[in-house]
């Protein structure tokens, strides 16, 4: 059993932040890996990659929207409330080297994961440039956090409410055009988004990382639910990934098995509000 130390709303209570009090994992996870969340005995798994990590108050932290029926009963969770099992870290970590200028592109709750990501980055000493994106003022999240870890950041909205008006994309091009020393693109975040991102860098040929979020189930390579098409071979997102090069990765493939079961999700959240 695992203790929620600390609770947090986001983005109109649609965004919910979770400090939970795992000891064994926070010494081990590092930055763009995951865990397996099951809320009590008869839940679902769900993967929710670590937001951030506190190794001497052994607390990690996790990042969830509401899209159904168990983000929706994590919601209804209070601080002091138990999750039955988070298990982890799971997944390949994120390669944090020293190699100079990497950008940092995070849309909607990818911030979350951007968050770990980047602080890993400038950690080992390069220099970070965040740009992050959401619909509206009202969705961004951890927006300070990022100011504290980037060297520069930009922060996007579709509707021009806050930061500049369109897509992360925009600054993104202008930055690729403007500086000749960017070594990475890091990006996370929606699968169009991230599909967008890399047709930019691929026109620059910058080495882009992005890190994808498929249907997964058991997160151990068993099942074969995270299978994704990378360099025209079948990987699976638990163990050979979550991080993946971007020029190689199907993201029309992706696109339609993320999309298979919209309906039932939509119908669980439903019937679970009922």
């Amino acid at each position: 059993m695992f203790q929620i130390i600390r609770r947090q709303e986001m983005a109109q209570g649609t965004i919910i932040r979770f400090d939970i009090n795992a000891p064994k994992i926070a010494k081990k996870v590092k930055a763009g890996q995951f865990v397996i969340v099951r809320v009590n005995e008869t839940g679902e798994r769900i993967p929710l990659t670590v937001a951030d990590k506190d190794e001497f108050a052994g607390i990690i932290t996790i990042i969830f929207q509401v899209v159904g029926k168990t983000t929706a009963l994590m919601r209804s969770l209070k601080e002091g409330d138990m999750i039955r099992d988070v298990v982890g870290p799971l997944g390949r970590p994120a390669e944090a080297e020293k190699i100079g200028t990497v950008i940092m592109v995070g849309g909607g709750t990818g911030v979350a994961i951007l968050h770990h990501v980047a602080k890993a980055f400038k950690e080992s000493g390069n220099y970070v440039i965040g740009i992050m994106g959401a619909r509206d003022r009202d969705m961004l999240i951890l927006e300070n956090e990022m100011d504290h870890i980037c060297d520069e950041l930009v922060v996007t909205t579709d509707d021009g409410s806050y930061g500049q008006l369109g897509f992360v994309t925009d600054p993104l091009g202008k930055y690729l055009e403007e500086r000749y020393d960017i070594k990475l693109v890091y990006a996370i975040g929606p699968i169009v988004m991230m599909k967008n991102v890399v047709k930019l860098t691929k026109k620059h040929n910058i080495k882009t990382m992005v890190s994808l979020n498929p249907i997964m189930i058991d997160g151990t390579g068993m099942c074969g639910g995270c299978r994704v098409r990378v360099s025209n071979e079948t990987r699976f997102c638990c163990v050979d990934g979550p991080d993946f090069d971007g020029f190689e990765v199907d993201f029309d493939e992706l696109i339609n098995r993320n999309s298979l079961y919209l309906k039932e999700e939509k119908d669980s959240l439903l019937f679970s509000i009922r």
